[in-house]
């Protein structure tokens, strides 16, 4: 039998990952790389992004930084315009970044609504439209973008965070009805609960946190960022080519409970 893995291969690929040096989006950005694409890591803090990218080249991963603050839009566009003079137009767009201020909806301030709808929203469907007609040209292309269970349900204060990953999941459908016909697909990951930085506040502020989580799971645990390495991987390669405007649940069964 033919051998498969190279349905899994990414090499001559140029991705770009937001949110690229921390939780998920690293361990995504790490597997895409292990896999030979080339890497435009995004995200604000320049130091956080070259240890990165150290790291990475530890493990031959080509991969260089882009800082930037993707919440505003001057940043936005110096962003994109890095990105594409890095390696050449993307083929891959991971939309990772994101930013979660756990408050009831009647508390949260106008800047705090402005500030998430302009991360986790505005963001991505900016760097879709930069990048998806390149993808197009090409007839080949791949966006994912991650999204949460509070896409689809309510809890542990989902606020305007909740809102900005429910228009991201409608975003990944809308983005995939126009694209897919030029062979560009668009899905979506939606996470259960994960350790990560953006999580560790809550799992602090409140005792039984993560306990609870886990039991409402079916496998009995959260998830680690490395357990996104596989998924990224598959809708990143061409072994997903007849999927697209799907939401892939990466939770151990959280939202099937």
């Amino acid at each position: 039998m033919k051998s498969l893995a190279h349905l899994f291969r990414l090499d001559n690929r140029i991705a770009v990952i937001t949110g690229g040096s921390s939780g998920i989006g690293r361990a995504m950005a790490y597997a895409l790389g292990a896999q030979g694409a080339k890497l435009v890591l995004v995200a604000r803090s320049a130091d956080t992004l070259a240890e990165t990218v150290r790291d990475f080249a530890t493990d031959g991963i080509t991969a260089c930084a882009v800082a930037a603050d993707l919440g505003d839009e001057a940043e936005r566009a110096r962003a994109i315009g890095e990105a594409n003079a890095a390696f050449g137009a993307p083929d891959i767009l991971v939309n990772a970044a994101a930013n979660n201020i756990r408050k009831p909806l009647p508390e949260l301030s106008s800047d705090e609504i402005r500030a998430t709808l302009a991360l986790n929203l505005e963001a991505p469907l900016a760097l879709i439209q930069a990048f998806a007609p390149a993808m197009q040209a090409r007839g080949w292309g791949r966006i994912i973008n991650v999204t949460s269970q509070q896409a689809q349900r309510a809890f542990n204060h989902s606020g305007v965070y909740g809102v900005s990953k429910g228009g991201l999941a409608s975003l990944t459908r809308s983005t995939a009805e126009y694209y897919s016909r030029f062979g560009v697909t668009c899905n979506s990951l939606s996470p259960g609960f994960v350790v990560t930085p953006l999580t560790v506040g809550a799992l602090n502020a409140q005792p039984g946190f993560a306990e609870r989580h886990a039991a409402a799971s079916m496998i009995g645990r959260n998830g680690v960022p490395d357990d996104f390495m596989g998924a990224a991987i598959f809708l990143a390669s061409d072994a997903s080519a007849l999927v697209t405007g799907h939401s892939l649940f990466v939770d151990g069964g959280y939202g099937a409970k």
